[in-house]
């Protein structure tokens, strides 16, 4: 019999803790602050210092391009001011992303998520996308993240990982894209989170207060918290 060709999601099919794909250690926002974050050239410098894998924020332009941005606003990484959710990615596109930070990334533009995409296909790295929805778009933000992740990622060996804060979001991106790994984001932790994070079908958690679950907490669920710590780089 021959053997069949190796489905991306393949990595998750006999479970979690055996077939975790992913590296320990994830450049945070492409390179911590280093570089303009949420940019290919923070990407770049975080790829330069070694790391295999990194996390981005991706949020909807107005006219529905999914895009990298980690506030609501434009003003403090941006050239732009306002909402980035009520432009369209035709105003977005012509913002400066990197001057803020420092005078050698001045032109600097705002990336799509398909254009990360294909950098990080391109040179054999991994992506954890976290969604990061405009307030009241939660839903259909994590379902267009998930929908072109899927079709961006077809034929990568490993799937982004995708994760929020926001159930909605996670709640979207399973709707469209059940085999996509997914994973809950605390703040704190709040009263049902365990069983959210269950009926999400979440490989992974991560709290912002800790690297670790609890030893005793871990038998009570098929969820497995792997210790990726977000580096600064």
């Amino acid at each position: 019999m021959g053997s069949r060709e190796r489905h991306p999601t393949d990595v998750f099919s006999r479970g979690a803790q055996t077939l975790w794909p992913y590296p320990r250690w994830i450049a945070h926002r492409g390179a911590g602050k280093l570089a303009p974050e949420n940019t290919l050239a923070a990407f770049r410098l975080g790829a330069a210092h070694g790391y295999r894998m990194f996390e981005c924020d991706a949020k909807l332009s107005a006219d529905g391009v999914v895009m990298l941005l980690h506030d609501d606003t434009l003003e403090r990484t941006s050239s732009g001011q306002g909402i980035a959710g009520d432009l369209p990615w035709s105003d977005l596109s012509q913002l400066d992303a990197g001057a803020w930070h420092s005078r050698a990334y001045a032109g600097e533009p705002l990336p799509t998520l398909a254009a990360v995409s294909s950098w990080c296909i391109a040179n054999g790295l991994l992506l954890n996308i976290e969604i990061k929805p405009t307030p009241g778009l939660e839903t259909a933000t994590g379902e267009a993240v998930a929908r072109e992740a899927q079709q961006l990622w077809a034929h990568a060996p490993v799937p982004p990982l995708l994760t929020s804060f926001r159930p909605e979001s996670l709640a979207g991106a399973r709707s469209v894209a059940p085999q996509l790994p997914r994973g809950l984001l605390l703040d704190t932790l709040w009263a049902g989170w365990l069983t959210i994070a269950e009926q999400l079908g979440c490989v992974a958690i991560k709290d912002r207060n800790s690297n670790r679950m609890s030893p005793s907490m871990a038998p009570k669920t098929g969820l497995t918290k792997h210790a990726c710590p977000q580096s600064p780089v």
